[in-house]
């Protein structure tokens, strides 16, 4: 029997221990019911941010974003596909920076959109500027090797 995964609800944050070989059963959250790993974008709080991207052992590409911003905008909808793209590997999340000043300025955000991608519970890559899904994807293949 595999070790079980800590995966963070895009629904409702909360952790889920599912088992490595369970992944692909499209499991539900334990707390709220809906799916874990279908390529939802979790929507994260100041207070959220930390959990979510540190405390998964799923790799986490987080969009920081305002609702200003035309390339966030624009970006948005690639995200979301790369998200559906990627689902049960990469868990995706968005942050507003004006609606989460502390964790915009903990991670240091000088221009949106930022992507930044954790893995194991560290910053392991950062990119800001809009970019298509496959753009996008390519990417997050260039950081995940290995």
């Amino acid at each position: 029997m595999s070790d079980p995964l800590q995966i963070k609800c895009p629904h409702c944050l909360r952790t889920n221990r599912v088992p490595a070989s369970r992944l692909g059963e499209r499991p539900n959250c334990g707390a709220c019911k809906k799916p874990l790993l279908n390529g939802d974008v979790a929507t994260l709080t100041d207070a959220a941010m930390s959990a979510f991207a540190t405390q998964s052992d799923l790799p986490v590409l987080v969009d920081f974003w305002a609702s200003w911003c035309g390339p966030c905008k624009t970006m948005a909808p690639e995200f979301q596909q790369a998200a559906k793209h990627w689902a049960g590997k990469v868990s995706f999340a968005k942050l507003n920076t004006e609606e989460a000043p502390q964790a915009s300025g903990q991670y240091g955000i000088r221009s949106i959109p930022t992507l930044i991608l954790f893995r194991g519970g560290r910053e392991v890559a950062r990119q800001s500027g809009a970019m298509p899904a496959s753009q996008l994807s390519a990417w997050l293949n260039q950081h995940l090797a290995g």
